[in-house]
């Protein structure tokens, strides 16, 4: 079953408990209220282009084939201008515009290039949709995962792709809530009776860009935290109870804030 299928179902993801978490009327408006945002951010274009030229790269390393820098920057430029020529929907930031992004994202694939041209890890499957239910919770759990690679011992190793503004602290890692829940998908998913990794591989977009990776690990206690958050944020949802968090760090470039004003002065109204 495909990703698309999977968002058909009463789900949870971990976008949406973080959401949720974050700002419980940005959730309402975005994922129940189904309003359009207002914008898409430069930075969430460029990634999720980066995210796809990606896995067309490992997908084809994993039957064999191995892709230039040149076919792979060149498959970059082919996404980006599919994406981002003429779509008047993308607000760039003040740095930024189509040709200081198709510059940058030629860097970091050529990072990420770098990195693995050579064979390193076998390659178990690539953009691999997930799903498992939680005792109790009505709706499932649903996501997909980046990559899966196995290594020479036979660990699993679950893969997550990022580019990001910057470093990842050590709590971005090891109490990174994703990362939790990716484990308790694979768990579910047949490899619960093997040694789970879990992996970032950042693209960080510095002034000079970087790749760095982050391993990182979860313990059953980690994972009983997870399942006590998501019961509480669906139990939250299902109540109706859609808290603003109007200072969240999310307001900042928030694609939905005129809907969230709008809400304010709703609420305003009918109380007055």
């Amino acid at each position: 079953m495909n990703i698309q299928d999977l968002r058909k179902e009463l789900h949870l993801s971990v976008s949406s408990v973080n959401t949720y978490i974050d700002c419980g009327l940005l959730y309402k408006l975005s994922r129940l209220d189904r309003l359009k945002p207002e914008f898409s951010a430069d930075s969430l274009e460029l990634g999720s282009v980066v995210h796809d030229v990606i896995a067309e790269f490992n997908q084809e390393k994993m039957i064999g084939n191995k892709l230039s820098l040149k076919e792979l920057q060149s498959l970059f430029e082919e996404y980006w201008a599919e994406a981002a020529e003429e779509n008047e929907e993308i607000l760039y930031s003040k740095a930024n515009d189509y040709d200081s992004l198709l510059k940058q994202g030629r860097e970091l694939i050529k990072l990420y290039h770098q990195a693995f041209s050579v064979k390193q890890f076998s390659i178990l499957a690539i953009e691999q949709p997930f799903r498992f239910k939680i005792e109790g919770l009505d709706p499932a759990m649903i996501g997909v995962f980046d990559l899966i690679e196995e290594d020479p011992s036979g660990a699993i190793i679950i893969v997550d792709l990022k580019t990001s503004g910057r470093s990842y602290a050590a709590n971005d890692v090891h109490k990174n809530f994703q990362m939790t829940v990716y484990q308790m998908a694979a768990k579910a998913c047949g490899y619960g009776e093997r040694e789970i990794l879990l992996r970032f591989d950042c693209l960080i977009k510095t002034k000079t860009p970087k790749f760095e990776q982050y391993y990182t690990t979860r313990s059953e206690f980690d994972e009983k935290r997870a399942l006590k958050k998501i019961t509480e944020v669906w139990r939250g949802i299902n109540n109706g109870i859609f808290v603003p968090n109007d200072t969240s760090w999310r307001c900042n470039g928030c694609a939905y804030k005129s809907y969230c004003d709008d809400w304010f002065e709703k609420e305003e109204a009918c109380t007055s």
